[in-house]
């Protein structure tokens, strides 16, 4: 039987600022997903570090913080069988010039920059980042 799993989708500011926000929800919904957290933010640095701490002596680290803190984001917490490697294949390639039509990077995302989404990469990065936006309380069972 195939366990229930959480995982975090963020629509990054330039999926925000252009209106994305509901189609990237429809396509969620319509895969069968389930929301179980969902708000708007404003991401402060010390946010943005903690969420690409892995990232940290990368060269395009503070690029990367720079631009999760540009403009709100929305962060949600889904939920569902294999959710972290559904989420994974409905965003697609980092770079959008590599991510397959009908992927919501394909389909939106300007660079690879600004790629409209992120999403944990695992289970244990789903965790830690779920946590980063979302406490106990805010999560819906």
């Amino acid at each position: 039987m195939e366990k229930i799993e959480r995982t975090l989708l963020l629509i990054k500011p330039d999926g925000v600022k252009r209106g994305l926000i509901g189609e990237i929800i429809r396509r969620i919904e319509q895969k069968g997903l389930k929301i179980t957290a969902l708000k708007m933010v404003s991401v402060d640095e010390q946010t943005a570090r903690r969420l690409y701490a892995e990232h940290v002596h990368k060269p395009f680290f503070s690029s990367l913080v720079d631009y999760i803190m540009s403009g709100p984001i929305v962060a949600t917490a889904l939920e569902g069988k294999n959710v972290v490697s559904v989420v994974r294949t409905m965003i697609g390639a980092t770079d959008p010039s590599k991510a397959s039509k009908g992927t919501i990077r394909g389909d939106f995302a300007p660079s690879v920059t600004q790629n409209t989404v992120h999403a944990s990469d695992s289970l244990e990065s789903a965790k830690r980042e779920i946590s980063i936006f979302f406490d106990d309380a805010e999560l819906i069972e």
